[in-house]
């Protein structure tokens, strides 16, 4: 049972929500409103796949928080707008004073082969995921920079970590979110700004389709959400992708076997050293690009019989 001296809240917080207005947004913005959080309601009110707009999905969700006594306003900021973006973060301080959490949960899918899906569609599903994250987050940073404080969480998928077939306009957009938060994880340390990603699995208008009936009752995007408000708390860690679903969370990292330098290598070398190449008995993790390229540069000095000193 939790002890309520270490119950998480969220009072005198400010959360912005993209994808409010449904699933796993709404779940998010109705978890931190409950906590004490003024929330920013964002939403476009578009379909799963991106037709489509309307005002009244982000209202809906705003007039739940008030209904239970919260605070919250609706946006219907494009986050493929920079300046629409900018001007709902505007919006959030001048009615809040500040952005303390910024979760991005839209997000749209156009499911197609690759070899059969238009150039439209890739640029339009995987802009929504890599741009809206990172123009949602580049509008809030100045805030959080200079109050010291921020905590964005970001939403990744499996089919970006791992593959689905007819995604590859998702996954890539989804994969760039990775990207974002390894670099925002290191230049948000000074400012107290920590970034985590969320795989979710749960059942929303995206993935009702998809989903086995036997697993939809276990499936409750709250399962998610309870997630997303440690990783949007004062204690969250940083620069971390978490995989959750059902009750289930699980960390997912991003490994280099333990790698094999050749000197002057040709192609044959390279197949003939391919099983060794290949081999994750001794992956590792890396902390930054810097980290990584030190143990790189110690494997070509060895094998050129050199010191890195």
């Amino acid at each position: 049972m939790t002890n309520l001296q270490e119950t998480i809240s969220f009072q005198d917080r400010v959360a912005i929500v993209t994808g409010g207005g449904n699933g796993l947004g709404r779940s998010y913005c109705l978890a931190l409103a409950a906590r004490g959080a003024k929330v920013v309601v964002n939403d476009v009110g578009v379909s799963v796949a991106g037709d489509g707009h309307s005002s009244e999905t982000a209202v809906a969700v705003v007039d739940e928080i008030r209904a239970l006594g919260g605070q919250a306003i609706a946006a219907t900021a494009d986050v493929t707008d920079a300046d629409a973006v900018a001007g709902m973060v505007a919006s959030a301080t001048k009615a809040f004073g500040r952005v303390d959490i910024l979760i991005t949960s839209a997000g749209i899918i156009r499911d197609k082969s690759f070899g059969k899906m238009s150039l439209d569609q890739f640029d339009l599903v995987a802009n929504v995921d890599i741009r809206g994250a990172a123009y949602c987050a580049r509008a809030a940073w100045p805030v959080m920079k200079e109050q010291g404080y921020g905590r964005i969480v970001l939403t990744t998928s499996g089919s970006a970590l791992f593959g689905n077939f007819g995604q590859a306009n998702y996954a890539a957009g989804k994969l760039g979110v990775i990207g974002l938060m390894n670099v925002l994880k290191l230049e948000g340390m000074r400012n107290d700004i920590r970034i985590n990603a969320i795989a979710p699995a749960a059942l929303t208008r995206m993935s009702d389709a998809y989903m086995p009936d036997a697993l939809k009752p276990l499936l409750g995007p709250e399962r998610v959400a309870a997630l997303a408000l440690y990783l949007a708390s004062t204690d969250a860690p940083s620069g971390n992708i978490i995989s959750a679903g059902g009750g289930y969370y699980g960390r997912v990292q991003i490994m280099e076997g333990g790698g094999v330098a050749l000197r002057d290598p040709t192609p044959e070398d390279i197949r003939d050293a391919w099983s060794a190449i290949a081999d994750m008995s001794a992956a590792r993790s890396y902390r930054d690009l810097a980290e990584e390229q030190e143990y790189v540069t110690e494997c070509v000095c060895a094998a050129a019989g050199q010191s890195d000193d």
